[in-house]
């Protein structure tokens, strides 16, 4: 079992940055796969991007590629997700996901259904 707790969110102006955060416990002593999903109102949950939590490659979603930087610090057990440039598109409810294993890379690493483990999420609202 892992728990995650994300934190970071908040309201920004376009163009400014913010770095959300996850924490997770249990049994973090495992590989596992970590990820961003985000879910705008009315809209699906997308993947943002996955990284293995002893390192390894990052994955990310071609649209978001650039902007947002997926980071981990396992020995801190802590998932980040730097996100510059924000547009108003970027509004949404953001969660951390995780699951044993590895992440494998590719449109599999940020399916939701990949992942039993997710946070409770937090709202990122940017205003134009």
């Amino acid at each position: 079992q892992v728990h995650l707790a994300e934190s970071g969110g908040g309201s920004v102006q376009a163009g400014e940055s913010l770095r959300l955060s996850c924490a997770s416990s249990g049994n973090t002593a495992l590989k596992y796969c970590m990820a961003w999903f985000r879910q705008a109102p009315g809209k699906e949950r997308e993947g943002v991007a996955a990284v293995d939590n002893r390192g390894g490659r990052p994955y990310y979603a071609d649209s978001l590629k650039g902007r947002f930087t997926i980071s981990e610090d396992s020995a801190k057990n802590m998932l980040y997700l730097q996100m510059t440039a924000l547009e108003p598109e970027d509004t949404a409810i953001y969660f951390c996901a995780a699951e044993f294993g590895f992440c494998g890379g590719g449109s599999a690493s940020l399916s939701s259904a990949k992942y039993n483990f997710w946070g409770q999420g937090t709202q990122v609202t940017v205003s134009s």
